[in-house]
């Protein structure tokens, strides 16, 4: 049987091409949501302010963006996934605990519980949020748009029921400025649910 061997240069050169292209490689970045940052939150905390306490969840978000990549939202029908711009953290985690972070600081309260909750915890107010669009558009903005319920009596009288969209300019092609804006439009969530327990709270 013959055998077919290639000169040992050929050999070497194609190894350092591929050994080239592999260390070109575009490294990944990661990125989290921020919460309101104490000094920015806009809202004095009054003195001897009820300390409510406060369920947040079930959270739920579409499965579309259940997934590392970065979503962002090229047309009405189409997605672009971001190769090397990932979440840290699921969102499915991630949105929950920084809504929890901001409801705390605005409301004033320690006592913010994130579904699922001990049966012994006693909450005077659910918060339910069924999140439908959470991405950058084609127009360089970070778009948050969310159905979202307040119960109280023991989680069974609804008390809110809502459905609110924010928008916030992130720019083009800037995944970090991207997910700060994203942040922002949780932001503006996070005080619309707020003004809502304290009206019915009072």
């Amino acid at each position: 049987m013959r055998r077919f061997l290639l000169p040992f240069a050929v050999v070497t050169l194609g190894a350092s091409v591929l050994g080239g292209c592999a260390g070109k490689s575009k490294p990944s970045k990661f990125y989290l949501l921020s919460p309101l940052p104490d000094a920015k939150a806009g809202r004095q905390v009054a003195a001897g302010e009820r300390d409510l306490a406060v369920g947040i969840g079930p959270v739920v978000l579409p499965p579309y963006l259940d997934r590392a990549q970065i979503v962002t939202r090229a047309s009405p029908n189409q997605l672009d996934l971001a190769e090397f711009d990932r979440w840290a953290e699921a969102l499915r985690y991630n949105f929950p605990r920084t809504l929890t972070e901001n409801l705390s600081f605005l409301l004033a309260t320690h006592h913010v519980a994130v579904f699922p909750w001990d049966g012994s915890t006693l909450i005077d107010y659910q918060v339910e949020v069924e999140v439908t669009r959470f991405e950058g558009d084609a127009d360089g903005n970070a778009v948050l748009i969310a159905r979202w319920s307040i119960f109280g009596k023991g989680m069974r009288k609804l008390l809110v029921r809502r459905r609110s969209r924010f928008s916030e300019p992130a720019g083009a092609g800037d995944y970090e400025a991207l997910v700060a804006a994203m942040s922002r439009t949780l932001a503006n969530l996070s005080r619309e649910i707020t003004t809502a327990i304290e009206t019915v709270s009072r």
